[in-house]
């Protein structure tokens, strides 16, 4: 048979269409900025940020922190607690400390550890989002190694956070009182709605942090404040940290409108203002210097 050839009109086109928006022949505008402008936008960013990190830095220091570490106050407690036979034996010791002047406004409480790493892989995992969420209190596949008591009984809450909470307060094996008891102004709560509870479960991304654990009550005598004097604390030690070399403390602090008494934020935008400003005077220095160069057509350019 005669074999039919094809023509190129035969062939359907691959080309796009004749369009504006498919010919990218549509009107548009490109960006060019001058140096003046590019160092200009350098000079103020610096500028900005060098005074964000003052105020913030002088903001950080007008509020008032004290800090009472109570490890080594506390060694006779810690050393009774290292002992498992002894967890159920309660041991208080006094913490005695001195407020030179007066903290105004909100005090708040923060119990602050050292060398306590919340970041492990497998202690996050631990956990039952579920359960804490009351859908379903027996699941508790992922909170091994302590998902079930010795009979078999589901524990709840489950998991190693849970286990491991400052001060410890309820059931699994570390917790003398059952769940439902934890929460004192609603005895028919499920008890995971307990404030230090919420508290510890959101997990610190650094081994030495603190948590916020009460705020003074502004009344009586403290309506100001906490007034200069003597004080002491009266610790029911529960969380022994000798065993991994850890530490404790007491932490009272008021709070300004950026935040506590850290100075890391204030520094930061100090330092990244002050690294801004280098970097303008550099490319300042190297646009005036190329500046007063001229080229000419009889220039030889070796490549």
């Amino acid at each position: 048979m005669p074999q039919m050839k094809r023509t190129p009109q035969d062939c359907p086109s691959r080309l796009p269409e004749n369009t504006a928006v498919k010919q990218q022949q549509l009107p548009a505008c490109r960006l060019q900025l001058s140096a003046t402008g590019i160092l200009s936008g350098f000079f103020a960013t610096g500028v900005f940020c060098l005074g964000m990190g003052v105020i913030l830095i002088l903001s950080a220091k007008s509020s008032m922190e004290i800090e009472i570490n109570y490890t080594k106050i506390c060694a006779s407690c810690a050393k009774l607690r290292e002992n498992a036979r002894n967890f159920d034996k309660e041991c208080t010791c006094s913490i005695p400390f001195h407020l030179t002047q007066t903290m105004r406004g909100n005090v708040y409480m923060y119990y602050k550890l050292y060398g306590f790493y919340q970041n492990l892989h497998g202690y996050l995992l631990s956990r039952s989002n579920s359960q804490l969420l009351g859908t379903d209190v027996k699941d508790v596949e992922t909170c091994a190694p302590f998902s079930k008591s010795h009979d078999g009984t589901p524990i709840a809450p489950c998991g190693a956070i849970a286990n491991s909470l400052f001060n410890g307060t309820t059931k699994p094996p570390s917790w003398p009182k059952p769940v439902y008891e934890l929460d004192e102004n609603d005895p028919g709560n499920n008890g995971f709605l307990n404030d230090d509870f919420i508290v510890w479960m959101r997990t610190a991304a650094f081994p030495t942090f603190k948590k916020l654990y009460r705020r003074l009550s502004r009344t009586q005598h403290f309506i100001e404040g906490l007034p200069a004097g003597n004080y002491s604390f009266n610790v029911s030690y529960n969380f022994p940290v000798t065993r991994f070399q850890g530490e404790k403390s007491v932490v009272l602090s008021t709070l300004t409108w950026s935040g506590g008494h850290s100075l890391f934020l204030g520094l930061a935008y100090t330092v990244t203002g002050a690294m801004t400003w280098l970097a303008a005077f550099s490319m300042m220095a190297v646009h005036l210097k190329l500046k007063g160069k001229r080229f000419s057509p009889d220039d030889k350019v070796k490549l």
